[in-house]
């Protein structure tokens, strides 16, 4: 099975460090980075930010230990991290699953 898990982050370098962790532990495959507009509600006030969002491709098993992972690193104190299991092309799959070692 596969996942999709998706974070922000307040910008590319702690996008970046967070995305070349996970590849480098082989618990993600590839890493989407894209830059967003966020608003939302902190502490009762209304904020907006600049944000990265982060695309993250694995298997279903590594959902846990990506959890974890972007915890440890992240600089928010709630960081959004969501995931969903995902279907696709069967060679796409099959490569992720070879990059993760799954």
């Amino acid at each position: 099975m596969f996942s999709i898990v998706y974070t922000t982050t307040k910008d590319e370098d702690e996008a970046k460090r967070i995305a070349y962790n996970l590849i480098e532990q082989k618990l993600a495959a590839c890493v989407n980075m894209h830059p967003i507009d966020s608003i939302y509600m902190w502490e009762g006030e209304v904020e907006e930010d600049r944000e990265i969002a982060l695309s993250i491709k694995t298997t279903t098993c590594r959902v846990e230990a990506i959890t974890e992972c972007i915890k440890r690193m992240h600089s928010y104190d709630v960081p959004a991290i969501i995931s969903w299991e995902i279907d696709g092309e069967k060679e796409y799959l099959e490569w992720m699953s070879d990059s993760t070692n799954a």
